[in-house]
């Protein structure tokens, strides 16, 4: 068969459109990879920013932990440590905050009693606030609070025990103390 001069020109515009097609998915499919890269940018940015609220709300232990007893001899009735925030760390909220006690025996959730007075059993107060800014609950910069812990049980002497802070953001605080040989009315817990 023989060909008419029209069919070269036909052939010229079937490659030109195959190629004006290869260019347009081309550019497609590139437009759904940047997309992708930029969703995928955007979820390691938003982990990467909640990972650093999480380890910036760390409290930390201010001064001594004291244990207090009704009686010289007696158990150990009533727990009192002052915490603040840890350089860099954002407002803790206390209203959202869980409390635990632990020993060899037992574990007991807190809960929360009524701020400036001491904790009934198995309660936790904030007993007072050292440089308050505002009267809420929310733990600020600059302020200390004093927490006293009453748990359910007495802690009897060389009796090991934990104590854990569970902000609803960040890390845990824990505090790991032995209750001294011989108990006083206040004693001062290593």
């Amino acid at each position: 068969m023989r060909s008419h001069p029209s069919d070269l020109a036909f052939t010229g515009l079937e490659a030109a459109i195959v190629l004006i097609a290869f260019i347009i998915v081309s550019a497609v499919f590139s437009y759904v990879v940047l997309g992708a890269g930029f969703f995928t940018t955007q979820l390691s940015q938003k982990g990467v920013y909640s990972g650093v609220q999480g380890a910036s709300s760390t409290l930390q232990l201010v001064g001594t932990v004291y244990g207090i007893a009704d009686t010289p001899g007696g158990p150990i009735t009533n727990i009192n440590f002052s915490i603040d925030l840890a350089p860099g760390g954002i407002p803790v909220d206390f209203s959202r905050v869980a409390m635990t006690y632990s020993n060899s025996t037992q574990f007991e959730p807190l809960t929360e009693g009524t701020k400036n007075a001491l904790a009934g059993p198995g309660h936790w107060t904030i007993a007072d606030v050292d440089n308050e800014l505002t009267s809420n609950q929310v733990l600020e910069k600059g302020e200390t609070f004093d927490i006293n812990i009453h748990p359910s049980t007495g802690i009897i002497r060389n009796d090991v025990f934990d104590v854990a802070v569970q902000p609803s953001i960040g890390a845990s605080m824990s505090i790991h103390r032995i209750a001294p040989a011989s108990i006083q009315l206040v004693n001062i817990l290593y």
